[in-house]
């Protein structure tokens, strides 16, 4: 008996390997990413690039405002649509919002009877805002079936329109302390960090997530498991609208002033970190923590092209290709994964 169950264990088929989790392979992009342009460094102009807490911070800085809108983008990606509206969205947002927490001692503010306000006020008026804004993208969408690339799109040249017109274009500035105080140091990345927190909780053990991933999967099979399609939808665009007005406030309290062309590119970036964390375009997988990572990816890269001096157009022309990069490999991804 116990010669046969051996050879029995030897005829059997191994056991498949479970792949490593899609975030691990952008960990290991973002070590070598680091470790090349560490190198670079040394050979180039003979400095380190990560042996500089300074520029590390301002990295993370630079990006974690992007990050906001990037884990909304993620969820609507998740869902099988995308958001081209989010950043002018975060525009015409920082505007009105910045308009309601201008302090009285300036005397050209947008409203004099409206200044010194407490700063809740500012803040809730952005949130609705970028509520309000997705809560239109999502309407749309689930419930007339545009396309979201259509629907996105009017609504990101309808919001970057507000943003000119509302004070035809001239900025708006001298906000409270307490304003002001909202994204100074390093509270833009503590704001991020509780974001992904809340937002990778809310998609991994919640029945918000599971809905959310069920729909980008199978929106067929979603509805015959009796998931509401599309109110979901108007759900997850309307978290997006909201992170986008987040991302308003934090904007224009760290930069002290609100302009009309805010957030320009904001939603391409935004896209970009999502697919580059291993996002699928084609819906259903995704995830906060990757996204995170791709977001410090794209910051690692920007901060290292500065470093090394690259020219500011080359930056963007490589930043374009970065992009199509991630998007090819996705579109690998997706084959490789049919053909198995």
């Amino acid at each position: 008996m116990a010669e046969l169950a051996e050879a029995t264990k030897r005829s059997a088929p191994p056991r498949a390997k479970r792949p490593w989790p899609s975030e691990v392979n952008v960990l290991v992009g973002l070590v070598v990413i680091i470790a090349v342009f560490e190198a670079l460094g040394w050979l180039l102009i003979h400095q380190s690039f990560i042996l500089n807490p300074a520029r590390i911070q301002i990295v993370i800085l630079q990006v974690s405002i992007v990050g906001i809108i990037a884990i909304g983008v993620t969820q609507v990606i998740i869902t099988g649509g995308i958001d081209l509206s989010s950043g002018s969205v975060v525009g015409a947002t920082a505007m009105i919002a910045m308009s309601f927490a201008q302090v009285s001692t300036y005397t050209r503010a947008v409203y004099p009877a409206l200044t010194d306000l407490p700063v809740i006020v500012p803040v809730a008026v952005a949130l609705a805002c970028g509520l309000l804004a997705g809560f239109i993208n999502g309407g749309i969408i689930a419930y007339t079936k545009i396309p979201p690339f259509i629907a996105t799109l009017g609504m990101m040249v309808s919001a970057r329109g507000v943003a000119d017109w509302y004070t035809k274009g001239m900025p708006i500035s001298f906000p409270t302390d307490s304003f002001a105080a909202i994204a100074v140091g390093i509270r833009p990345i503590i704001i991020f960090v509780v974001v992904a927190a809340l937002f990778q909780v809310l998609l991994s053990y919640t029945l918000y997530g599971r809905r959310t991933y069920a729909i980008g999967s199978n929106e067929s099979a979603a509805r015959v498991s009796g998931i509401n399609v599309e109110r979901h939808l108007v759900l997850v665009y309307t978290m997006a609208g909201l992170l986008s007005g987040l991302a308003a406030i934090v904007l224009s309290s760290r930069n002290l002033t609100a302009q009309a062309g805010m957030g320009f590119g904001y939603e391409l970036d935004a896209i970009a970190m999502a697919v580059i964390g291993g996002t699928s375009l084609y819906g259903g997988r995704g995830s906060v923590i990757g996204t995170a990572l791709g977001m410090l990816i794209f910051g690692v890269i920007i901060s290292g092209f500065t470093f090394l001096r690259i020219d500011a157009f080359y930056q963007e022309m490589i930043k374009g290709v970065i992009i199509v990069g991630a998007v090819v490999q996705d579109v690998y991804r997706q084959r490789r994964r049919g053909r198995g």
